[in-house]
């Protein structure tokens, strides 16, 4: 007795089942344009506009463009204006970025291998957290008192006599802007690489260690590439961040060291928004470029 087996289709083949994932992906896609496409769109025509003391000329030049970089084709001067300062965020940047990396590393590692308990695990994780139950202007002018000229370490250097005067560059220069970004986004290097060392099979940890491997071998050759796509994700929120950040560099800086986020502020203040947002555009090249290099590192879609 023979049987007759009626073929099935794929799930994926099923009638309506691509439409139905279009408009589940519908409103994600809507928030997208709305919130970020519509936006980067606005900024890039406007940087090609015209402007004067009371509006906007609607039209298309490069004017702004070419007035950003005015002065950067004469070697004589050394780097210009917009030079100079695209510099000194990128060393904000790399600072903060390896400084973020070392501790971020060094307490994702310590929660992840050293602490067994994961209920100890959760909560030395919320206490990591507890600064950001604050404000950023908050915990940035925190500080203040610390660090200033009569401020607690200042006053501690001098009554222990390790200095006769109080130290001036402990607030407001490029160090108290990098102690200032430290503590607002190492956060955002920990928890990538955190999740990162605790999907690691423990059994080649232990596969490293019976073949004779040393502590920092096993650091080195095995935790560090199986963490490199939580390093890579830190990175980039640590990069992007500082790269755009304009309030703690005002704060920490007193208003006195400049940054590609600072000048686009102050040229927002002035009402010269096409001027800004060339300044914008560039940034945003800048920055792409930099996520671009570091996802050339490993293949983000793939590890996650």
């Amino acid at each position: 007795m023979s049987t007759t087996h009626t073929p099935t289709l794929p799930a994926s083949a099923a009638p309506g089942r691509g439409i139905a994932a279009w408009w589940q992906a519908a409103p994600f896609t809507l928030v997208f344009v709305l919130f970020f496409l519509v936006p980067l769109a606005l900024i890039v025509m406007v940087s090609f506009w015209d402007f004067n003391e009371y509006e906007l000329l609607p039209g298309f030049t490069f004017k702004n463009y070419v007035s950003i970089f005015a002065g950067c084709g004469d070697a004589s001067d050394g780097l210009c204006v917009t030079l100079k300062t695209y510099w000194s965020t990128l060393k904000f940047s790399f600072l903060v970025w390896l400084i973020t990396l070392v501790i971020g590393f060094t307490v994702a590692y310590f929660l992840a291998f050293h602490v067994r308990s994961s209920g100890m695990q959760t909560l030395l994780f919320v206490l990591c957290t507890i600064p950001f139950w604050t404000s950023n202007v908050i915990r940035m002018i925190s500080w203040v008192p610390l660090l200033g000229r009569n401020g607690l370490v200042n006053q501690t250097l001098v009554g222990a006599g390790l200095v006769d005067q109080p130290v001036e560059w402990l607030l407001f220069s490029d160090f108290s802007v990098v102690l200032a970004f430290v503590h607002l986004y190492t956060m955002f290097m920990i928890v990538p690489i955190f999740n990162s060392m605790m999907r690691i099979d423990r059994s080649l940890i232990e596969a490293a260690s019976d073949s004779g491997a040393s502590g920092w071998q096993t650091l080195w050759n095995v935790i560090v590439p199986l963490s490199r796509t939580g390093i890579i994700i830190g990175s980039i929120f640590v990069i992007t961040i500082v790269m755009g950040d304009f309030v703690t560099i005002g704060v920490m800086g007193g208003q006195q060291i400049a940054s590609i986020g600072k000048i686009i502020q102050v040229q927002t203040s002035y009402l010269q928004f096409p001027l800004a947002a060339a300044n914008a555009v560039i940034l945003l090249a800048v920055v792409l470029m930099i996520i671009w290099g570091l996802t050339r590192l490993v293949d983000i879609r793939k590890e996650l």
